[in-house]
């Protein structure tokens, strides 16, 4: 099992929007970043856990857990021109774009925020949402980053 992080902004989709979809799983869409789309392709796996980190927000932060539950398979709003991440260079037979689906597992009774992560930046040390610069919306996590977080939120 692999551990990643996904940012969402909260005013287009939150945890508690995943969490009232049907069955709790929703398609991670929009996605238009080639580093991401590889990593959808080759290394994420049904199975794997995420935190669920709210991004571009008043407190960003981890803020949930959820479980992949699909491979990568073409993101459907790269064909329809009326969506926000349309793109008429991809076309049905030769997707650019690729999302995979995501399940609610829980919302953290502590959201562990940005600043709290980066007090703790020398037991994160290598943690890509640190990174300086660094802009990906998905991100590896290290099964020992993965539990220090959650021991950060209290769990």
């Amino acid at each position: 099992m692999a551990y990643w992080l996904m940012k969402s902004e909260p005013d287009c989709f939150s945890i508690d929007d995943l969490a009232k979809r049907p069955n709790q799983i929703s398609g991670w869409d929009g996605v238009r970043n080639y580093q991401v789309r590889n990593m959808f392709r080759d290394e994420m796996r049904i199975g794997d856990r995420a935190f669920f980190y709210h991004s571009s927000c008043a407190e960003p932060g981890v803020v949930g857990v959820m479980r992949i539950v699909s491979n990568a398979y073409p993101d459907p709003t790269q064909f329809d021109p009326k969506a926000d991440h349309y793109d008429p260079k991809s076309t049905r037979e030769n997707p650019r774009w690729l999302q995979v689906d995501v399940q609610f597992e829980r919302k953290l009774d502590k959201p562990v925020t940005l600043a709290t992560l980066r007090a703790h930046e020398a037991q994160l040390k290598g943690m890509l949402v640190l990174a300086r610069g660094s802009r990906l919306s998905v991100t590896p996590v290290r099964p020992e980053h993965w539990d220090y977080v959650l021991k950060l939120a209290g769990e």
